[in-house]
């Protein structure tokens, strides 16, 4: 390539001949053909390529579609070199000759030696832009995982908090009621009530039917007062405690004058104290049963969340990963109806379970700020050839046509200062389309926006 044909391009103006003999000397020249690839989208951008004269196609592959995303066709324009600055640096988009002519290859480490030997400060400045603008990224992508991290384990200890106080509690009433238990049958012997009477007694009991599992508060209220009546009358001293377990359980008067032919006096009270005692000890490791499976799912649904003992890539339900975010983010759909549109025929994917989760926490943590706190978030997936499609909806205000084209931008966010770094739906777009060969879309209207995720069932 002759000095005289790069004079012509704008782009090399101010440069002397010895410059222009030194860059073509580390340089060659790369002939364009009509629907031939010159460099290829997220590939190392080792060169920096220099459009002498014909055009070049710039095209991105979005999941299956390939998409036009610009065009050099006038001298001068270029693409490539990133690792003259940045040793990641990749090339953005995939270049197609598409009309014959000439580019000019320059390697990224000779565009590097040029620019520090003829433009020290500018080759400073654009290594320094480079190098800031990748610890600021990395810096705001640490803080937005610690703040994520953190709002995650407070959400969790919360969960957790219910049901082991409800197990702490349960347990130290159980501790009293067995021992009431074991008194009251220490009172039995000493009223030397016959074995008949025992095995008559444990079988009225065992027809106490099962406590029912929702309770009209002023029926139990008026059916306590009722059985404790009864108990004063017949001589029993601890009605209070013993009227509480019954009413709860569903006893009623007429049981209760059954018990008193088979027991009277003293043994009478012993008996229902006894059996108040069993009821109450059910009752409370009913309880603690509950509240240990509550636990035992929370923490499963940690385990699935975090994927902490899988590998990378894996087949997975997709199901799962968004019914484990949903057990996180628990503690902020309070107010927030979750429906819940699983096809029932959709197949297993091939992906990385743990950022899939990632997008999911983003997705969703961004619809339910959204509505505020209020409103119907609804879930949904589908099978759609060899792809599977999630979509997560809100009935949300909506996003303006300008914020929805700008809402995967990096460090564009509409929130409010302290509440959003911008990189949610940067993060699960990089995520969905370079790690997953997938898209991620928006549709938004007022009260309805729904972001769409389409993942390949195989893994390219």
């Amino acid at each position: 390539m002759e000095i005289s044909e790069l004079k012509n391009i704008g782009l090399l103006d101010g440069l002397t001949d010895d410059q222009l003999v030194q860059l073509i000397a580390g340089s060659d020249e790369v002939r364009i053909v009509p629907g031939v690839e010159i460099f290829h989208e997220g590939d190392l951008a080792d060169f920096w390529w220099l459009l002498v004269d014909g055009s070049i196609e710039l095209v991105r592959r979005i999941g299956r579609e390939v998409t036009r995303v610009g065009k050099m066709d006038v001298p001068g324009r270029w693409a490539g070199g990133f690792r003259a600055w940045d040793e990641q640096g990749v090339y953005f988009a995939t270049g197609i000759g598409a009309s014959e002519g000439r580019v000019l290859r320059v390697p990224a480490h000779v565009l590097r030696d040029c620019f520090n030997a003829w433009f020290p400060l500018g080759g400073h400045l654009v290594e320094g832009l480079y190098r800031t603008g990748r610890i600021i990224e990395s810096t705001v992508r640490q803080r937005e995982s610690l703040i994520t991290l953190g709002t995650l384990s407070a959400g969790l200890a919360h969960e957790l908090n219910n049901p082991a106080a409800a197990t702490t509690r349960a347990v130290d009433a159980l501790e009293a009621a067995c021992q009431t238990l074991l008194g009251s049958l220490s009172r039995l012997a000493r009223e030397e009530i016959s074995a008949r009477q025992f095995v008559e007694l444990d079988d009225l009991r065992k027809q106490i039917g099962p406590r029912p599992l929702v309770h009209d508060p002023l029926a139990t209220a008026d059916a306590e007062q009722a059985i404790s009546a009864w108990l004063i009358a017949h001589g029993v001293d601890r009605e209070w405690s013993i009227a509480s377990a019954f009413a709860s359980a569903g006893v009623d008067i007429a049981w209760c004058d059954r018990a008193a032919q088979i027991l009277d006096g003293h043994a009478l009270e012993s008996g229902l104290d006894w059996v108040a005692s069993t009821l109450s000890a059910e009752s409370l490791l009913a309880e603690i049963k509950d509240s240990s499976r509550r636990i035992s799912e929370l923490v499963g649904a940690m385990r699935s969340y975090s994927q902490m003992d899988r590998a990378g890539l894996q087949r997975i339900d997709i199901t799962q990963g968004l019914e484990s975010t949903l057990v996180m983010l628990g503690h902020k759909l309070h107010g927030v109806t979750v429906v819940r549109d699983y096809s029932p025929d959709v197949p297993e994917i091939e992906a990385f379970p743990g950022e899939l989760n990632q997008v999911w926490t983003n997705l969703i943590d961004n619809a339910i700020d959204a509505m505020d706190g209020e409103g119907t978030l609804r879930l949904a997936t589908r099978a759609d050839e060899n792809h599977v499609l999630v979509d997560v909806s809100d009935t949300g205000e909506g996003m303006p046509p300008e914020v929805a084209a700008r809402a995967f931008d990096a460090f564009y966010t509409t929130k409010e200062v302290g509440k959003g770094s911008g990189l949610g739906l940067d993060i699960a777009q990089r995520v969905i389309v370079q790690r997953h060969h997938g898209t991620i879309t928006i549709n938004s209207e007022p009260g309805r926006t729904v972001l769409r995720v389409r993942l390949p069932v195989t893994a390219s």
